[in-house]
């Protein structure tokens, strides 16, 4: 019994128990909370490797990627680098075997050859080199070369050795100074390609020959060419010819009053010849 006659509670905590039991209420509620915070942070911490692990993971992952894209490209580099060098060489030997063949189609076999006698003797014949066609030489216009060219051209398709055809285009320079020359005296002779008119009895043309002596048809001793092989078939058939002086040769065709004038010209008419066909040739 209290002291105001109160009957106390057997079943009622005393007062001392109750502040004991406030105080381990108190502790144990720290005591939680601590453990609470400690989980909390032990979580966090967790939760933090995993997610630098996972980091890592992904980093290792994605450089995997990365170098498995760079083995790749190499790779496919390498195959496009091959093909490429491939491809060159089929070119290059695609372009060898036709070099090959277009000298097989150029060169003829030994068996064609064999069988065909005419063209081994065509092809061992030998064609006289083509007379140039130079600048004028020794004092010559345009027109006197071009008629020089025409008494050598005609000389060689005859097969005149070298001295018959200075000797003709030196008689020539005398006797026209080279030019295709019409006559006065025979009016057709000027309706032929001609380079003046003279008046010498009925001479024409580079050599001045005479249709009434026997030299040919007027519209013929007009062509440069008719004409030097009338001059050239007459001075061959002069015996000894090639060794008689220029003056002497020409006289003995030509049968001119000035037998002696010739032979001025036999420089320049040299000079035109080495100039037209070239020593050797």
């Amino acid at each position: 019994m209290r002291d105001d006659g109160t009957l106390d509670d057997p079943y009622a905590p005393s007062s001392p128990t109750t502040e004991t039991e406030e105080g381990t209420s108190a502790e144990r509620t720290t005591a939680a909370s601590r453990l609470r915070a400690y989980a909390r942070d032990l979580t966090g911490r967790r939760r933090a490797q995993v997610a630098l692990a996972t980091g890592v993971v992904c980093c290792l992952g994605l450089a995997a990627v990365v170098q498995v894209q760079g083995d790749t490209a190499g790779a496919a580099t390498s195959v496009d680098s091959n093909a490429e060098l491939a491809q060159r060489a089929e070119q290059q030997s695609a372009s060898r075997s036709l070099d090959r063949a277009a000298t097989a189609s150029a060169t003829p076999s030994a068996s064609a050859t064999s069988a065909d006698p005419d063209t081994t003797a065509r092809a061992r014949k030998v064609v006289p080199a083509r007379p140039t066609d130079p600048a004028p030489v020794a004092g010559l216009d345009d027109d006197q070369m071009e008629n020089a060219e025409a008494i050598v051209r005609a000389g060689r398709k005859m097969g005149v050795p070298r001295r018959g055809l200075v000797i003709a285009v030196a008689t020539a320079m005398q006797e026209s100074n080279l030019y295709n020359v019409a006559s006065g005296v025979l009016p057709e002779s000027q309706d032929y390609p001609h380079q003046g008119v003279g008046w010498d009895h009925d001479s024409v043309g580079l050599f001045q020959q005479r249709s009434s002596s026997g030299w040919g048809p007027v519209g013929r001793l007009m062509d440069p060419e008719f004409a030097t092989r009338q001059f050239l078939t007459a001075l061959e058939q002069v015996p000894g010819w090639q060794q008689m002086r220029l003056t002497d040769a020409a006289q003995a065709v030509q049968v001119s009053a000035y037998p002696e004038h010739y032979q001025q010209h036999e420089w320049r008419a040299t000079r035109v010849v080495d100039a037209i066909v070239p020593a050797g040739r």
